[in-house]
């Protein structure tokens, strides 16, 4: 994904900025939480498509 493009995107939520995560093809709010995907080469801006980051830990530690 073009860094540009990156510094240019912020979370539809609170409008801060994006953490690109190169492993997960995510952009990632630390703020709200939240981990928008990027498909195709295409971010994802939905709220509705974001992973809960809390919520995934959390289930994380309930499976050990």
């Amino acid at each position: 994904m073009d860094t540009r493009m990156i510094e240019i995107l912020v979370c539809p939520i609170c409008k801060g900025p994006l953490l690109h995560e190169r492993s997960t093809q995510e952009l990632i709010c630390h703020a709200d939480k939240l981990a928008y995907p990027i498909r195709d080469g295409i971010p994802v801006m939905l709220i509705d498509e974001a992973r809960h980051l809390v919520k995934d830990a959390l289930v994380y530690l309930e499976s050990d």
